[in-house]
């Protein structure tokens, strides 16, 4: 298979299994970075003083030796890349959205909404937010905000973003098209500040065994752990399932605070060391909520940062087993020094270390580009799709690769992608069908209830292909066979999606997911 073709599909791959689209290649390269408690603003708002302000804190605090004297002629970008793939320059906006999405909240209304021809569709609504007070729902039309009309303009997203958030106490006007209504409504919303938790699911698969995913590593992410295994327990829960895929990272002290929740007292987690940093050793405190049952834990390629640290602790002190695919290999820590204009440096102060000496970083003496494509790769020298078992070694302090290998190896299962499927993720037309047709055919209450018998219907197939060829997309009927599957799969997912949250959509993919169900055999 050509490399272009295989990179497609690992794109759709990618593109249907994280939320069927939810994060592009998922590991989000220059976010969630796993960085330390920032230092005070630096006073300092013009472009030469804020290089000359960037050279002295690398010469000061950068990870290991440089020669910060040749940086000095390069952009700001050019010369951290210099360094390495994970210290970054953030303008004032990326600086604000990285805290935000770490913070696990927001300023703002609290909705969720897709891009659908050309109109904004509310997607989901954060209960007890500003917009579901207000009386907003799934499945409303956004036709103003303010003054201006945002329905068929092919506005950026980024300034639809711009335009409905907004500081704590000011207010945005929004005309609404009720989902089963002709008449426009004028909603005037008050922002606040809202909560939304890094833990997208948890709940029993079986009246033991729990399954709990966490997207990423936020300031509450180990206060929300806590609440869920207490609740869980009280279920009955004696083992867990926990899903670090896709898990990008986050904060240190999060990572640590689920690992207290999970290894007995007097464990070290992982320590720290850089040229600027003496060592570190973070170690658990002990008096968890789950020191003693059965745990499974998943990663894969896109688990980097924090999720590959808990994953190491979990693996060097034999506290439950790993499954999956070998993860990131993000193993710097970042430093961030904020800038009197609002933007950021996160600079690599020190590396990440398991506690029995295993590096997590990959190397990147190749270069930024080719540390970015890394994953693409793994997929074409077939580390991604190898029907063998990956065993990690542990005799060997530092794993030249980088990452953490699984205990059980669970490869991408590529049956049924092809060319045809790959244009229908790209082309967004499985989103653009459930939530413009489909949605509107089914119920909550109907999807909850029958989550493991559901399946569209012969008629909604049919609709699905005029659908596709209303878009200009001609029918395969060779590759369509071949993907229907996929496709029937993809569509019930978005659904439980659309009408359950996330969720839903997690008891439903769960169902079929390989390594679930490896995690599930491995726990008895």
């Amino acid at each position: 298979m050509k490399k272009n073709t295989r990179t497609n599909i690992l794109i759709a791959l990618t593109y249907s299994v994280t939320l069927i689209g939810g994060m592009f290649f998922g590991y989000k390269f220059l976010k969630d970075q796993g960085f330390q408690l920032s230092k005070p603003v630096q006073l300092v708002n013009n472009h030469t003083e804020k290089v000359d302000e960037i050279l002295h804190i690398i010469n000061k605090k950068y990870v290991d030796d440089v020669n910060a004297d040749s940086l000095q002629h390069l952009p700001i970008d050019s010369l951290l890349h210099k360094l390495d793939p994970h210290s970054v320059y953030l303008p004032p906006t990326k600086a604000n959205e990285m805290s935000e999405n770490l913070e696990g909240n927001f300023e703002g209304i609290g909705i969720e909404y897709y891009i659908l021809n050309d109109t904004l569709l509310v997607t989901n609504v954060v209960k007890d937010g500003p917009a579901f007070m207000a009386g907003i729902r799934r499945g409303d039309k956004i036709l103003k905000i303010d003054t201006v009309t945002v329905s068929g303009k092919s506005l950026p997203r980024e300034q639809m973003i711009g335009r409905i958030r907004g500081k704590k106490g000011t207010a945005v006007k929004l005309t609404i098209l009720h989902a089963k209504d002709a008449q426009q409504v004028v909603f005037l919303v008050n922002r606040n500040r809202v909560k939304v938790s890094s833990i997208d699911a948890a709940y029993l698969l079986n009246p033991e065994t729990a399954y709990i995913r966490i997207s990423k590593f936020g300031a509450d992410t180990d206060k929300d752990f806590i609440e869920v295994i207490r609740t869980l327990k009280s279920k009955g829960m004696k083992k867990m399932i926990l899903d670090l895929r896709d898990n990008g990272g986050g904060y240190l002290s999060a990572a640590t605070g689920l690992a207290n929740q999970i290894l007995q007292e007097n464990k070290l987690i992982v320590y720290t060391e850089g040229k600027h940093e003496p060592r570190t050793d973070y170690v658990s405190s002990g008096g968890g909520e789950f020191e003693q049952g059965k745990l499974a834990v998943l990663i894969n390629e896109n688990s980097a940062s924090a999720s590959e640290i808990l994953a190491g602790a979990v693996q060097d002190w034999g506290r439950g087993v790993i499954i999956g695919r070998r993860s990131f290999g993000k193993g710097l820590v970042q430093e961030q020094f904020p800038f009197g204009d609002g933007s950021a440096l996160n600079l690599t102060i020190a590396r990440y270390y398991t506690p029995k000496g295993r590096s997590i970083q990959k190397s990147y003496k190749n270069g930024y580009n080719a540390y970015k494509n890394e994953i693409d790769d793994r997929f074409n020298d077939g580390e991604l799709t190898a029907d063998k078992t990956l065993k990690d070694s542990l005799k060997n302090k530092t794993i030249v690769q980088g990452g953490i290998r699984p205990d059980i190896y669970v490869r991408i299962d590529t049956s049924g992608y092809n060319k045809f499927y790959n244009k229908l993720i790209t082309k967004k037309v499985l989103f653009d069908f459930v939530y413009d047709v489909l949605g509107h055919r089914y119920d909550v209450e109907e999807l909850d209830q029958n989550v493991a018998t559901f399946t569209i219907s012969d008629n909604d197939y049919r609709d699905l292909l005029k659908y596709i060829q209303s878009k200009n997309i001609v029918i395969d009927q060779r590759q369509l066979v071949a993907c229907k599957p996929l496709i029937y799969n993809d569509i019930k997912l978005l659904l439980y999606k659309y009408h359950l949250g996330d969720a839903g959509y997690y008891r439903a993919l769960n169902l079929s997911d390989n390594m679930v169900k490896q995690a599930v055999a491995s726990l008895q």
